[in-house]
């Protein structure tokens, strides 16, 4: 259960849209039904909400992750990510990581410096600061779902071909790589979906089978919706299902 909402959060940064419009507004909410083989784990949420940071209005997207059920007795998970992004170019401005999974917890706020690519950490539980050198445009892992849905390219991969991104993820640089598959239609709650499918190349050991061991489907519309996840891992299997949304920008409408 450790990783169920970290491996949730990292892969639903990886929609995308191909509109030079924003394909997401204020007020967007996404909550994800997460299974570890036929237990029903627990529940992530994603929601967009207005701030205002230095006297500019700003994105503030909330990420939450939590274990329900019996699966909170043999492993607690409580976790919150935030991120304060631009609403122009998607520039992360501040992140929050609060997280407790199984007793392993974390405290940290990060401060972004676009024009010095650099970010300012403090970390709450540890009670200490750090300055980091970061690449250009690099993105935290919240922000990443929201900058890569607007995204020029997304349609213009072809099966076999892959993209990267640069994520800011515990106190380093990560190289993202993500593997475009196809399309594919798939049933989910809301009717037969059209979506995109992806290969995230993940790190093979303590809990992934292979780096090719997770799927991800977006819809293959303007709001490019991570609709489910699937991971093998080295033990049992993992899938996240969309299940329930509200506020979307654009339609969104199942085929019978």
């Amino acid at each position: 259960m450790k990783k169920l909402v970290l491996l949730l959060l990292i892969l639903t940064t990886l929609s995308f849209d191909t509109q030079k419009e924003d394909a997401f507004d204020t007020g967007e909410y996404f909550k994800f039904r997460i299974h570890y083989g036929i237990i029903n784990a627990g529940y992530a949420t994603l929601e967009i909400k207005d701030a205002t940071i230095n006297n500019k209005k700003v994105f503030h997207a909330v990420g939450k992750g939590y274990t329900t059920g019996m699966s909170k007795f043999f492993f607690k998970v409580e976790d919150l990510y935030e991120s304060y992004f631009d609403k122009q170019n998607g520039a992360p401005y501040r992140y929050v990581r609060k997280i407790n999974e199984g007793g392993y917890t974390k405290n940290q706020e990060g401060f972004f410096d676009p024009s010095e690519s650099k970010v300012l950490v403090k970390d709450y539980k540890r009670k200490t600061e750090k300055t980091i050198v970061t690449t250009p445009n690099v993105q935290d892992i919240i922000s990443s779902f929201y900058y890569l849905r607007n995204h020029p390219s997304i349609d213009k991969l072809k099966s076999g071909e892959a993209i990267t991104i640069d994520m800011f993820f515990d106190d380093e640089i990560t190289k993202f790589k993500l593997k475009y598959v196809g399309r594919q239609d798939i049933t989910t709650k809301f009717g037969t979906v059209s979506t995109m499918v992806f290969k995230p190349l993940v790190q093979t050991g303590r809990v992934f089978k292979e780096k090719e061991s997770v799927t991800l489907w977006i819809t293959d519309d303007d709001n490019k919706i991570p609709i489910r996840i699937k991971a093998d891992l080295a033990v049992g299997s993992l899938k996240a299902d969309l299940d329930e949304y509200k506020g979307l920008k654009n339609p969104f409408k199942a085929k019978k």
